[in-house]
């Protein structure tokens, strides 16, 4: 039997499903508080998170907890991947390209000077004394951990819950298989078209491995009569500009599709199709700004197309 939780955490929507039996479908009711915790260490919205203390106190020997501990080093490795385009210092950028305040208030014109010297550094220029688990950032090091933590928090629930029998998270798209369901049956993942929400490009038939989609079509928003989203680039400290509307990556964990999708989005279509050669068990599905679509053709033993009209 398949058993299913849903409910709203860090800005989305929230689910797991899990395969089991009826003396162990109660571990999922855990399942919101863990994302409750992971929201008040990580997210930069409340103002007591752990994260924000952190950022605060930059300059300063910071003691910090095992999770935001393995944030960090994932985070280090990540930047390196990614070759420096996915990493978490951007908060100075998000905040002057307006997103300052939780994208559910609606404030997006605030009082600011734009500051054209704005440029990102790189993570590893963080001190970690592992002895202490501590952490020095650099003075003026600011970190936004919005574009790992998801696909981090939906990793960590399927592997709790795993041991209790196949499992499947979304954490807001980001989503994470453990196994088949009854015991060789795919779950299916409706891939949905940014430019019509009730309408699906096509349904990624997932047996294990991460599924992520990062993109321009949700989180944006006008300021100063210009359209901004938060997908940044670290080359310009700007929202990135490319020919890519949305990036659909399947990979062997959540954590990797959510790095190869944005990767792709800030590189284009061009560039971002030949870095990703280097993930050979990586694919994914590419929408322009047209509407128009690209798989890779690794996907396609994994995906049902439907026709958009």
């Amino acid at each position: 039997m398949i058993y299913k939780v849903a409910f709203k955490a860090m800005g989305c929507q929230m689910s797991a499903l899990l395969e089991t039996t009826e003396n162990h479908k109660n571990i999922l009711e855990k399942v919101p508080a863990w994302f409750e915790k992971w929201e008040n260490i990580f997210s930069r919205f409340r103002p007591e998170s752990e994260l924000n203390r952190l950022n605060d106190h930059a300059g300063l020997v910071m003691p910090v907890s095992m999770d935001l501990w393995q944030v960090l080093r994932l985070s280090l490795k990540i930047e390196r991947l990614s070759n420096g385009l996915v990493t978490p210092i951007i908060l100075d950028a998000l905040e002057q390209a307006g997103y300052k305040y939780s994208f559910e208030s609606g404030i997006f014109n605030y009082p600011y000077t734009f500051n054209q010297s704005l440029t990102i550094s790189a993570l590893n220029e963080m001190v970690m004394l592992p002895e202490r688990r501590a952490v020095i950032l650099p003075p003026g090091m600011r970190l936004d951990m919005g574009g790992i933590v998801k696909g981090w928090a939906a990793h960590q629930s399927m592997r709790r819950l795993q041991k209790y029998g196949a499992t499947l998270v979304d954490a807001g798209g980001d989503i994470s298989v453990s196994a088949p369901y009854q015991t060789s049956l795919s779950w299916p993942v409706a891939v949905r078209h940014p430019l019509n929400e009730n309408v699906s490009l096509g349904v990624l038939q997932i047996q294990q491995g991460g599924v992520a989609t990062s993109g321009k079509d949700f989180r944006r928003w006008k300021r100063d009569g210009i359209w901004h989203h938060h997908i940044i680039d670290p080359r310009t400290a700007l929202p990135a500009k490319t020919d890519l509307l949305t990036v659909t990556a399947f990979a062997p964990t959540v954590i990797q599709a959510e790095m190869i999708a944005k990767t792709i989005f800030i590189l284009g279509s061009r560039n971002g199709l030949t870095w990703l050669d280097k993930f050979p068990q990586a694919a994914a599905l590419l929408v322009f700004e047209d509407g128009s679509s690209q798989a890779t053709s690794n996907l396609l033993p994994v995906w049902e197309e439907y026709e958009y009209q």
